[in-house]
């Protein structure tokens, strides 16, 4: 079992920024293949980006050059950095862990208001 931890949601205005991170309580935190997606109102959940266990990242259209994924295998952490926020990233995030099965996180609110 994974339990995942996310924080650092909040409000924001256009075109600033939020670093996302959540936290990972496993053994073997290398293992898994970490992806952050997102879901906003009366949408399906959509892929924002996903970090592999030893691989690059991948990022959806609408979020490359403006956020970066990354992980802290040390910490069992892994983050997301949103820069340049667009009223469109508004919803809520889940952080996933993927090894055999795919383990989520509650979610964490992310408003940009315009």
């Amino acid at each position: 079992q994974v339990q995942l931890v996310e924080s650092g949601g909040g409000l924001v205005q256009t075109g600033g920024s939020l670093r996302l991170s959540c936290a990972a309580s496993t053994t073997g935190f290398s293992d898994y293949d970490m992806g952050w997606y997102r879901q906003a109102p009366g949408k399906q959940r959509e892929l924002v980006a996903i970090i592999p266990r030893g691989g690059l990242a991948n990022y959806a259209d609408s979020v490359k050059g403006r956020f970066t994924i990354s992980r802290d295998n040390a910490k069992n952490t892994v983050y997301l950095q949103m820069s340049t926020l667009k009223p469109e990233d508004t919803a809520v995030y889940y952080c996933s862990a993927r090894l055999l099965f795919t383990y989520w996180g509650q979610g964490t609110r992310v408003t940009v208001s315009s």
